[in-house]
């Protein structure tokens, strides 16, 4: 069974928020950055909005047509800063505008943006979200699937991190393959970057 997708507008800025939130709130690296159940539920909302609005400003969000998951995909080209979006002043802005006493608001942009890859053109899957209801019925590989096939039509790359163990084997099933590098964050979880070439 296919799933349906349409591209994200403005109009859907509030239903992605809401979407990446309640997917998140109980991922490894949410629960590093805000720690605490009450703190991330009240607090970490302002990320997922900030993420948003630079993948609607800079990239393509794919929404199911149901509105319970969306992936947010950005172009990167060769040789551009990698992961342009968390350079250090963007970092140090979104921290401010989030939560400005949280370092690792900050630092997690930091960290990820020193494992991309900036050698070659690439689509790269920042987020993928799944309402917490419906995870584990291939909404989030369908999304998934359909940018790897115009990838794959393209001759272009892909990139993620994975921040699970449980997602890195959905990955991998896609053809996604882990670099080698892993990004341990500070008392924190580990991440996995991974590549694929197209087919």
């Amino acid at each position: 069974m296919g799933v349906a997708i349409r591209t994200a507008g403005e109009g859907d800025r509030d239903l992605v928020v809401r979407l990446l939130d309640e997917a998140f709130q109980d991922d490894p690296v949410s629960s590093w950055i805000f720690p605490g159940a009450t703190y991330r539920r009240t607090t970490h909302s302002k990320l997922m909005a900030a993420f948003t609005d630079v993948v609607l400003a800079e990239g393509r969000i794919d929404v199911t047509e149901d509105g319970t998951a969306c992936a947010l995909w950005l172009s990167v080209p060769a040789a551009d800063p990698a992961d342009a979006h968390a350079d250090d002043g963007e970092a140090a802005q979104v921290r401010e505008a989030v939560d400005p006493d949280n370092e690792r608001v900050e630092l997690i942009a930091r960290l990820t943006a020193e494992i991309h890859p900036s050698d070659r053109a690439h689509a790269y899957l920042w987020m993928i979200g799944v309402a917490p209801g419906h995870q584990g019925k291939g909404l989030g590989t369908g999304l998934i699937a359909a940018t790897l096939d115009r990838c794959d039509r393209e001759g272009l790359p892909a990139y993620l991190e994975a921040s699970n163990a449980r997602s890195r084997g959905l990955y991998e099933r896609l053809g996604f393959e882990f670099t080698g590098r892993a990004l341990d964050l500070p008392d924190g979880p580990r991440m996995w970057p991974m590549w694929r070439e197209p087919r």
